[in-house]
């Protein structure tokens, strides 16, 4: 089973652009379905205006990606009257796609967690707080947390909790190739405009 990390990114662009970016992962992930393909959210950071994004982070699973991923990897255009501007002249709106290969990040080695168990807090009453049934989890190399207390089994907490940190250290090692990604399509910005590999031709309401 193949993994992929995918981010579209507004490269810092107007709202319209991060209207694009929110709508773009909208119709990967709906053709990621389509085709059997399990696609996760990592990650959306939100937009100043409701319904908008600057980035999304994903994360694909699936056999064969590299013909879904590939007809999306680098600027999409989508030509739209922006829905915030009412006359503002400008149609053509421009995100970058990028995706690398899990295999390519450090490998995750849970040899690098100190797990800790600890009493839960919260409903439940005294019996919850008798026994350490929740358990922590530190990243040692990054000193990244994650705490897992959903279950009274201190197991499955466990088991939970090395699963979010996995999944929380899959992206803290992405987060500085995404940032090289969104610099370099930034600088390149005006050449790839002309090189969509994408152009879509919708509302963006």
């Amino acid at each position: 089973m193949e993994k992929m990390i995918i981010q579209i990114t507004s490269g810092k662009g107007p709202a319209e652009c991060c209207r694009v970016v929110a709508r773009v992962q909208q119709l990967m992930m709906q053709e990621a379905k389509q085709l059997g393909i399990d696609m996760q959210v990592l990650e959306n950071k939100q937009g100043e205006l409701n319904g908008t994004l600057l980035s999304a982070t994903m994360m694909a699973t699936g056999k064969h990606l590299a013909d879904f991923i590939n007809a999306w990897i680098g600027t999409v255009q989508w030509i739209a009257q922006s829905p915030y501007r009412r006359y503002h002249k400008r149609k053509n709106w421009f995100v970058g796609v990028a995706a690398f290969d899990v295999k390519q990040l450090t490998q995750w080695n849970p040899k690098d967690v100190k797990l800790e168990t600890c009493r839960s807090s919260g409903p439940g009453g005294q019996n919850v707080n008798k026994v350490e049934t929740a358990v922590r989890g530190t990243h040692l190399p990054s000193g990244i947390q994650v705490m897992a207390m959903d279950t009274r089994s201190q197991l499955e907490n466990k088991n939970l909790c090395l699963e979010r940190l996995e999944a929380k250290i899959m992206l803290w090692q992405t987060e500085s190739l995404m940032e090289q990604q969104q610099s370099q399509w930034q600088q390149h910005n005006i050449l790839l405009r002309g090189n969509a590999v994408k152009t879509i031709k919708a509302d963006l309401i």
